[in-house]
């Protein structure tokens, strides 16, 4: 089992618009890709210096091989859907690997 993570600090100034459209858009498409079985959202209990607001969102995928599918054939359009959303945010993406669980 694998975690597609990704980490991301939105500006406030635009925080209610894109936190609606990430649950109701961006996270349901994600799923539709058949990548990924579950994704869980967080919001990261830090004050950021740079100010903004941040989120933990984690995709869980059964192989690095989807996840390597998920790049290449979906990847980019779902990237491009974050357009309004330029200028006003960080992200970075992590892949975790799942040693156990309890």
């Amino acid at each position: 089992m694998y975690i597609y993570n990704v980490t991301i600090n939105i500006d406030e100034d635009i925080h209610d618009k894109w936190l609606q459209w990430m649950q109701t858009e961006h996270i349901p498409a994600m799923l539709d890709t058949g990548k990924f079985s579950k994704a869980l959202m967080t919001r990261v209990r830090v004050e950021e210096e740079m100010g903004g607001i941040t989120y933990s969102i984690q995709y869980r995928t059964d192989s690095l091989e989807t996840l390597q599918k998920y790049y290449k054939e979906n990847a980019p359009s779902l990237r491009a859907q974050s357009k309004p959303f330029e200028g006003k945010f960080v992200a970075f993406r992590t892949e975790l690997e799942v040693v156990s669980e309890q």
